[in-house]
């Protein structure tokens, strides 16, 4: 394919490491397409040291630059779910802004400390190992990218499912800002302003940049018990960076960030009446609930980060990234939903990561081109629990009220040597290979104890006392082959492996299950993809198309499990545990065409299909029995804009979305009161660039106030069945200002 630069595909210029492909946008930040083109706009990537177009990277990735962001109403890292194939991305059980996310069926879904997620979440190059606070709010933001498939060749930790890159605005030399302010339902009010540009004149090479942000709104239900709101949004966040530059081929950028969130708890629906609590039917709102637990569901994020950038010549460029994030939490769950202490849990996490990546990139102009590099990991994750469980139709005893406390930390260590080298066999045929060596210990340390009340003084049992650590070590190989078969049309081939590491339950009830205090083991994922990338139409139609064909080993799965109290009664724990085999198969589409030099359609198709093929239960293969959470068989997006210039010099967009994804398990225990139906959502807006500095956006998503369940929670011990639904309609209003 010639190197045309399509930027309604977007670019992703990442400094030393191999870009990622295709994506959904119109022009360069900044930058506004006119509506009166009459081909895909395009954009210059330069990011292997050479210029080429997104069509031409051999990698399944969908990629968003500011513009699209605004104009599909992405607020944060959950609104992405649909834009992209065979994603699933949603805020945890109870949570505001803990991360659930799949990718091709591989993710995890509960948030326990000392287990990897399966999709990688990064912020500006650095890895956010923990999930809470890792629903990103998007605000001052360059461009976002979602790598589709196991990485871990080209940079940072190594992610079996695939990873989501969140990254910045740059560092100007002009001034430049904007400020913003939202209004909407329930009361929304979203304040947001950045500020950068050079410090102390234009030849001093300091340049910086400042964002903020304060994102609220009232709840979408009520506290019925005690009139607060629940499932409210209350979010404040501040991003600052320094960049000192030696003319251009040194600089060192120091970035700091920081996000605290008091949101309150979500709201859950009883799906069933509880046995336990007859007096508390269901109630008919999807977010009103009736606990006594008081309203607390805080997480407090900080991270600072420093990176180097050398380039001593023409044919070589380092990079260095050092960086410490920590995170609090403090949580109140209420799982019966009720007045009654029947499942009540006070939660905290406390969680904190050093991590250290050295980077080479090298591109002498000629037919060979690549990175290496060395990364080094170094996290705590901590917590404790404390249980309140009971059960008012067994007689009260040492038993009943159950008092348990759940505390302990997982040490991480990884390092890991990644290469990935690029060779031009000949003119239109290329070869990829790349691999991965990761070393990694986790070492757990828990002490999970009875006690005989509420103040959690006196213990009476102990259900787990341990200080292990286990070692794993992994090679993932990658190998592609790109063939350009017409200037417009790029065919691939891609062999890649993903890995996991496993660990130890922190939450394990030994004396019980036994086994629950063994290590788990890791996953892996050998995956192979073939896909073309194509241009028709003279640049008017873009059309990418991915197979993929993935073993799935080991798969680690989160499940709750029944054990006997000594009285006799049922109660359970958290446990973890490898499911064993699977097969996941997919297809998936992006397609972008531009019909008229106003109107614009763009949009994704994508089927999975996930299959057990080993599950053993009991000594039991129950494979055929089972199903992957969080794996739609069909999904897919249609947006479909219009956009004209006006007589000022500003112009107006409008658009229309549609989303829709077919039955979905979103948890491990397969509850089909939880289970979630197909459902299709609606959304709109309408842009109005009045000119280069002031614009105005009206935007409205779920039009249709679909009720459509994302998560829940099903612990038959107790009675408790309820599901977490996704939002309602909402609508809002945005004045922005840049400058």
């Amino acid at each position: 394919m010639k190197r045309k630069h399509l930027s309604l595909a977007i670019g992703c210029v990442l400094l030393s490491s191999v870009p990622v492909a295709w994506a959904q946008d119109a022009a360069p930040a900044g930058d506004t397409p006119a509506t009166n083109a009459t081909t895909l706009d395009s954009v210059k990537v330069t990011a292997r040291k050479r210029e080429e177009t997104l069509q031409d990277v051999p990698v399944a990735v969908t990629a968003f630059t500011p513009e699209t962001l605004d104009k599909l109403n992405i607020k944060d890292l959950g609104d992405l779910d649909a834009q992209v194939p065979n994603l699933t991305v949603y805020a945890a059980r109870g949570s505001t802004s803990t991360v659930t996310a799949y990718i091709r069926g591989v993710g995890q879904a509960d948030p326990l400390w000392g287990v990897d997620p399966g999709v990688g979440i990064y912020l500006d190059d650095v890895y956010i190992a923990r999930p809470q606070g890792a629903l990103l709010d998007v605000f001052d933001v360059e461009r976002i990218e979602v790598l589709r498939g196991p990485q871990g060749t080209l940079y940072g930790k190594n992610t079996i499912g695939g990873a989501i890159k969140y990254i910045s605005r740059g560092l100007p030399q002009e001034t430049t800002g904007f400020a913003s302010v939202t209004v909407g339902n329930y009361n929304q009010l979203d304040v947001k302003a950045a500020l950068g540009g050079e410090i102390g004149g234009k030849d001093s090479g300091l340049r910086g940049r400042v964002s903020v942000a304060s994102m609220n709104r009232d709840g979408f239900g009520t506290n019925t018990h005690t009139g607060q709101e629940v499932s409210d949004k209350e979010i404040n966040a501040v991003r600052m960076q320094l960049g000192a530059y030696s003319q251009d081929d040194f600089d060192v950028q120091f970035a700091f960030d920081y996000m605290d969130d008091q949101s309150g708890v979500r709201g859950a629906k009883m799906l069933a009446p509880n046995p336990l609590a007859p007096a508390y039917p269901p109630t008919s709102d999807r977010y009103d609930i009736r606990s006594g637990m008081k309203n607390i569901n805080d997480t407090e994020m900080k991270g600072a980060s420093v990176t180097a950038n050398w380039r001593p010549s023409d044919n070589w460029a380092f990079k260095y990234v050092a960086a410490k994030r920590e995170s609090d939490t403090e949580t109140n769950i209420d799982f019966d939903t009720t007045p009654l202490t029947l499942v009540d849990v006070r939660a905290f996490y406390s969680d904190s990561q050093v991590s250290q990546e050295l980077q080479a990139n090298y591109d002498g102009g000629g037919r060979a081109r690549g990175v290496m590099g060395l990364y080094w990991f170094n996290g705590d994750a901590g917590g404790q629990v404390l249980n309140h469980f009971y059960n008012p139709l067994l007689a009260t005893g040492l038993t009943n009220p159950l008092f348990g406390d759940t505390q302990g930390v997982v040490n991480t260590k990884s390092i890991a040597l990644y290469a990935d080298w690029t060779f031009d066999l000949t003119d239109r045929l290329t070869l990829d290979v790349g691999a991965r060596y990761t070393d990694e210990d986790k070492h757990a340390i828990a002490l999970n104890r009875f006690y005989t009340n509420n103040q959690y003084e006196t213990s009476w049992g102990t259900a787990a006392n341990f200080n292990k650590t286990v070692n794993f070590k992994n090679v993932s190989p990658k190998v592609s082959l790109d063939y350009q078969i017409t200037p417009d049309i790029m065919v691939y081939g891609l062999a890649s492996r993903g890995f996991k590491s496993g660990g130890y339950n922190i939450r394990a009830n030994t004396t019980a299950v036994p086994r629950s205090g063994e290590p788990f083991d890791d996953e892996q994922v050998d995956s192979f993809e073939i896909g073309s990338k194509m241009s028709f139409l003279d640049q008017r139609l873009f059309l990418n198309l991915s197979a993929f064909h993935n073993k799935y080993e080991d798969i680690q799965l989160s499940v709750f499990t029944s054990y006997t109290l000594p009285n006799g009664s049922q109660s359970f724990f958290g446990d973890f545990t490898n499911a064993g085999k699977g097969t996941v198969n997919g297809v998936e589409v992006e397609y972008q065409f531009l019909p008229t030099a106003n109107w614009l359609i763009s949009g994704n198709l994508a089927w999975l299909d996930a299959k057990y093929d080993e599950f053993i239960s009991g000594g039991v293969n129950i494979a055929d029995t089972q199903y992957f959470t969080n794996a739609p068989e069909f999904s897919g997006a249609l947006n479909v804009e219009y956009r004209t210039d006006l007589a000022n010099g500003g112009n107006l967009s409008a658009r229309v979305g549609y989303s829709y994804q077919s039955e979905v398990w979103p948890t491990t225990d397969l509850s089909r009161a939880i289970r979630q139906d197909g459902y299709g959502l609606v959304s709109a807006g309408v842009i109005w660039k009045i000119d280069d500095a002031w614009s105005l956006s009206l935007q409205g998503t779920n039009l249709a106030d679909e009720e459509y369940r994302t998560t829940g929670y099903n612990i038959a011990a107790y009675g408790v069945l309820t599901g977490f639904y996704g939002p309602p309609r909402q609508y809002s209003l945005t004045a922005r200002y840049d400058f």
